[in-house]
């Protein structure tokens, strides 16, 4: 058992580049546990990190056969964590591992064999901590697999048309999941998966006929829409956000656009009900000095951009309610830490009217609050031109 160590990072530090990893840092829908490919070279293991505990440490799950670079992890919420290891070409074998002792013990769930040329993707945790879904993605169809959580093994639970990517839930339980969808040679457009209805599919996002609509990240608390669309600029991805179930537009703000930098939000903060201008977000920004944090609200004008500890796990955080982030990070001589950043203390400025690039977000049941709502609908259309909601 490893225990972590917690500093404390602020605005204007050192932006140091982040390591050059194994593979994804994944945190659990609840921020209680964590997984990631730990060791060196040949000899890779899983590492769980338990953060809701009084003093967050890492415990190493080796089995005899180390893992391959880039296996895909999914920590649960019981602190099992999922395996999905790629066999014979096509062929996906998933298994718990978790601790007994000082032994890793394992459970073989199943196989997958995917189709074409066998790609197939972890879905991010599912808000209900038990059940794990896979992305396998076929010529011109996808099937969504459900790979643990079920009563016999890995099984499909839905198949949608077209070449899909992203995922995104929309809600707490597990019902609703956005996924970006390509149909043939069109464009991109954000659809929602009803998992309760057969995998029933409904527009999410459309912006314009012609842009290139994806959604990134979903509160389901505030109803706080990230999204990524080349809308407002064709050929340019711009940054924006919206709210599910509501006739808030979607903007694109300028403090989000930074020249020779890529700009990705990976976390949000949680417990903001009925509050998306007030959500705090952390984007992951890269640019050729290295990587760095930036913290930014809907109702203000400026992001904020804060240094990173040093080994910090890019790409990976957790907000508390309260709105401190935390940030994992390893270095040679604290192989489990985490640095806590508060944003800067400044009045929000609110962002002025709608700009020339918007459309609208609505839901059945807007009235009642976008946490409350159970199929979305689509963005509706807007002409850039536009300056108002779309009708």
């Amino acid at each position: 058992m490893t225990v972590c160590a917690i500093e404390t990072a602020t605005e204007g530090g050192p932006m140091r580049p982040a390591p050059a990893g194994h593979g994804a840092f994944t945190i659990t829908t609840n921020g209680a546990y964590a997984a990631r490919l730990a060791g060196s070279g040949d000899a890779l293991y899983v590492e769980r990190w338990t953060l809701d505990g009084p003093e967050p440490y890492a415990v190493p799950l080796p089995l005899a056969q180390p893992e391959e670079p880039g296996t895909p992890l999914l920590p649960l919420a019981d602190g099992r964590v999922l395996v999905a290891r790629r066999v014979d070409g096509r062929r996906h074998t998933f298994s718990l591992l978790y601790p007994t002792g000082p032994e890793t013990g394992e459970l073989m769930l199943g196989a997958v064999e995917a189709p074409g040329t066998g790609e197939l993707v972890l879905l991010p945790p599912s808000p209900d901590g038990i059940c794990a879904y896979a992305l396998c993605v076929g010529p011109d169809t996808t099937t969504l697999w459900l790979v643990a959580g079920g009563a016999f093994g890995p099984e499909p639970v839905a198949e949608v048309k077209g070449r899909c990517s992203g995922g995104v839930w929309l809600d707490r339980t597990g019902r609703m999941i956005a996924l970006d969808r390509r149909l043939g040679d069109g464009p991109v457009k954000a659809v929602a998966v009803d998992l309760e209805r057969g995998g029933e599919v409904t527009p999410l996002l459309q912006i314009t006929e012609e842009s290139n609509d994806r959604l990134l990240l979903a509160d389901p608390d505030s109803g706080l829409l990230l999204i990524r669309s080349d809308a407002p600029s064709p050929g340019h991805d711009r940054l924006g956000w919206g709210v599910l179930g509501s006739l808030l537009p979607v903007r694109f703000p300028e403090c989000l656009r930074l020249d020779d930098a890529a700009v990705t939000p990976f976390a949000v903060q949680p417990g903001q009900a009925l509050l998306p201008e007030g959500c705090g977000v952390a984007l992951r920004i890269d640019a050729a000095a290295g990587s760095w944090v930036g913290m930014w609200r809907p109702s203000s004008r400026r992001m904020h951009q804060l240094g990173v500890p040093a080994g910090w796990l890019a790409g990976a955080g957790l907000w508390t309610p309260e709105g401190v982030l935390r940030l994992p990070y390893v270095t040679a001589g604290t192989p489990c830490g985490l640095a806590a950043l508060e944003e800067p203390d400044e009045p929000p400025v609110p962002e002025p009217g709608p700009g020339p690039a918007t459309a609208t977000a609505t839901g059945a049941g807007a009235g009642t609050g976008p946490f409350k709502i159970c199929r979305p609908v689509p963005l509706q259309q807007a002409p850039l031109t536009d300056r108002g909601p779309a009708r």
